[in-house]
């Protein structure tokens, strides 16, 4: 048998190169680096400076999106009572009439969400699942300064991107707290607190019947008032009106929710306060009528060849 000295040593060159292809597939199994693919696709959060340079350009316009939702929270003697609309709105239309908004931090902590509700609920629950790790691996009671400052620093990273503007309630060991956490990583500790579209109108509530060291029930009827003064006055809020009490209990931190404590068909009372002016009480016959003009209606009759079916 006749063997060709130059096929031998092309095979033996392909058999190399083959191997040393194999050798680099398995070096790069230990390799963590993303793969940068010159089509990346999805969003990614370093397309800001792109988008900024496009809208200084006047290429790109970003619209801000609107949301809807008042939440509120004050500090009376004995701990914190939170309070939320239940309206979830898609743009004009309301998309659940029956919305938690109040959502479980820790057994003491609670945290009202307006914005997005995707980002409050899964920011919420984030935070809520860390602060339980840190429960079991220390044994002790979560301190709400704790769950403030887990939630600044993830909102913050995100650079105002996760739309969940918060209001952070709770009591611990050193007594009740009260925080606004802004989607953009910025917070506020104080006796009373609002936050959504229907703010304003909560926060003249507060201005106006908040002072110091007020029972149980003065608090929560004040937070009842500023979350219907929010329903009335915002589009974006509406329906019931959930309440939240943290308070110290003699056996530790007691939870009292009060889901619907106010519901659309008990709000008549708040209407009848509302003086409505005479002017607008127009008696029947007090607008002459100057012209009058009567055209009997005639259809217009259509009539539409068809083709008949085959039998």
């Amino acid at each position: 048998m006749i063997v060709n000295s130059t096929q031998i040593r092309k095979n033996e060159s392909e058999q190399g190169e083959r191997m040393s292809e194999f050798r680099r597939t398995l070096s790069t199994f230990g390799d963590t680096t993303p793969v940068k693919h010159p089509y990346d696709r999805g969003f990614d959060f370093q397309n800001c400076e792109r988008n900024k340079r496009l809208m200084q350009d006047g290429n790109l316009t970003i619209k801000a999106m609107k949301t809807g939702t008042t939440i509120c929270g004050v500090v009376y003697k004995d701990g914190v009572v939170l309070g939320a609309d239940t309206r979830s709105t898609g743009g004009t239309i309301v998309m659940d009439k029956n919305c938690e908004k109040i959502h479980y931090i820790a057994p003491n902590i609670y945290c009202c969400g307006a914005g997005t509700a995707a980002d409050t609920e899964n920011t919420t629950a984030l935070i809520s699942s860390q602060l339980e790790l840190h429960r079991l691996n220390t044994n002790t009671e979560s301190r709400v300064v704790t769950a403030m400052t887990l939630l600044k620093q993830m909102l913050f990273r995100y650079q105002g991107h996760i739309s969940a503007a918060l209001v952070l309630g709770g009591v611990d060991a050193t007594g009740p707290h009260l925080y606004t956490v802004y989607p953009h990583g910025s917070t506020d500790k104080l006796p009373y607190v609002t936050m959504g579209s229907g703010s304003l109108a909560a926060m003249s509530m507060f201005e106006q019947g908040y002072k110091d060291d007020m029972t149980e029930e003065e608090a929560k009827k004040l937070v009842q008032d500023a979350i219907l003064a929010g329903v009335f006055n915002d589009l974006g809020s509406g329906s019931n009106v959930d309440i939240t009490i943290i308070k110290k209990g003699p056996n530790g931190v007691e939870v009292v929710q009060d889901i619907n404590s106010i519901k659309p068909n008990e709000v008549s009372q708040l209407r009848d306060q509302v003086k409505r002016n005479i002017v607008t009480d127009i008696p029947r016959g007090a607008t002459a009528v100057l012209k009058s003009t009567f055209e009997k209606f005639r259809p217009e009759l259509v009539v539409e060849e068809a083709t008949p079916m085959e039998l």
